[in-house]
């Protein structure tokens, strides 16, 4: 993907964000996350129904890379199955971290491959992933 293509998804995730703003509804498991590095705290819901992804919402003040890396991973997860979202945010972590990846199951995802030359935004592309990963633990412990 050329660098072209790369900015204008980052730029149109972050300008029109997938799914910004949370609902009241108790169906939805809910995390906060914050950095402790710069001004990144964002909420996310996550709505599970018949071991799909049905819906994942966010809000809350973040930069542009945070806001945009949440609306790529919110397109990329809904209608994931958990196993699935998983493996595929496993390969998200390993691309940021830069150790071998699969790319061809992360889709959009792919315009951060570079992220890792900016160790300072690393964070910021991973924190509603690590979000993610959080609210599949809540989720994990309430069915045990």
């Amino acid at each position: 993907m050329d660098e072209n293509m790369k900015r204008s998804i980052i730029l149109e995730n972050y300008q029109n964000p997938t799914n910004k703003g949370l609902i009241n509804d108790d169906s939805y498991i809910r995390v906060n996350m914050n950095s402790e590095s710069c001004i990144d705290e964002i909420d996310l819901m996550v709505k599970m129904q018949d071991g799909i992804i049905k819906d994942i919402r966010f809000d809350g003040e973040s930069c542009a890379i945070c806001t945009s890396s949440t609306s790529v991973m919110i397109n990329t997860l809904i209608g994931k199955t958990l196993i699935e979202a998983k493996e595929i945010i496993k390969n998200f972590e390993n691309m940021i971290d830069e150790k071998k990846y699969d790319s061809n199951l992360l889709g959009e995802a792919n315009v951060y491959d570079d992220i890792y030359k900016q160790a300072n935004r690393k964070k910021c592309a991973l924190l509603s992933w690590w979000g993610i990963e959080k609210a599949f633990e809540e989720l994990e412990n309430e069915n045990r």
